[in-house]
């Protein structure tokens, strides 16, 4: 089997460091124009969304691609998916896009990609996909999701330092028996190979990453600091400080 790896938070257009991660995913995936097919379902395919990726990509040397899902047609999509380096996959909705994914059948084809070596990263609704449960506005007020992918197991938080109800509604929620699991700053990211937390990794300094569990009926939070600092080569270092 492969080497499986995802990468759950971190955005590659738009964002503070974005450009930081597009080069560390270059860097991971060792070409220097890997093929990164966006799945912007999340968002209901919205084109202006599509076009701005278009764009970034293809500034970036990229070798980019859309799989849509609203306007289908007649692509082969598992073609598409698994003749990738890098499958991004957008925010949004989360609860919709898994709904869409598993009408078309993508939930198996981004298995069978992740199981033949190709990257998964994502942040938002693309990074709680990957795992059993997340805490979503899916549904408008911030509520439990728990139908995941299930790629990695536990749960999992965004925006954890830019809406100010995520921490509490997490540790609401862990100590109502929801899965452990982990929350990020919006610049952080989790790296994981196979199903085991590998690295996490910031482009921006002060920003953490949080594990939450439950003991008995307490609930912890860890603080966690980032093992790299991405500058915008893509290169990592040890923080400092």
């Amino acid at each position: 089997m492969a080497e499986r790896h995802i990468i759950a938070g971190g955005e590659l257009w738009g964002s503070p460091g974005a450009l930081a991660f597009r080069h560390y995913l270059q860097t991971l995936t060792g070409e220097r124009s890997p093929r990164i097919c966006f799945l912007p379902t999340a968002a209901g395919d919205s084109d202006p969304y599509i076009a701005a990726f278009l764009s970034e990509m293809l500034d970036a040397r990229c070798r980019p691609s859309v799989a849509r899902l609203f306007d289908r047609g007649d692509r082969d999509l598992r073609g598409l998916l698994l003749h990738q380096d890098v499958i991004h996959v957008g925010g949004g909705n989360t609860a919709n896009m898994l709904a869409v994914w598993r009408t078309h059948g993508v939930d198996d084809l981004l298995r069978e990609a992740w199981e033949s070596g190709v990257i998964l990263t994502g942040m938002s609704a693309g990074a709680n996909c990957w795992f059993e449960a997340s805490v979503t506005d899916s549904f408008g007020p911030l509520s439990a999701l728990r139908d995941g992918l299930g790629f990695l197991g536990g749960s999992y938080c965004p925006h954890y330092d830019s809406e100010e109800q995520r921490r509490p509604t997490f540790q609401r929620l862990v100590g109502e028996g929801f899965p452990a699991g982990y929350a990020t700053d919006d610049a952080v990211a989790l790296h994981f190979v196979g199903t085991e937390l590998r690295g996490i990794m910031s482009a921006v300094a002060d920003s953490f990453a949080y594990r939450l569990d439950r003991t008995a009926d307490l609930v912890s939070e860890e603080r966690i600091a980032p093992d790299l600092l991405l500058d915008e080569t893509g290169r990592a270092s040890a923080p400092t400080g």
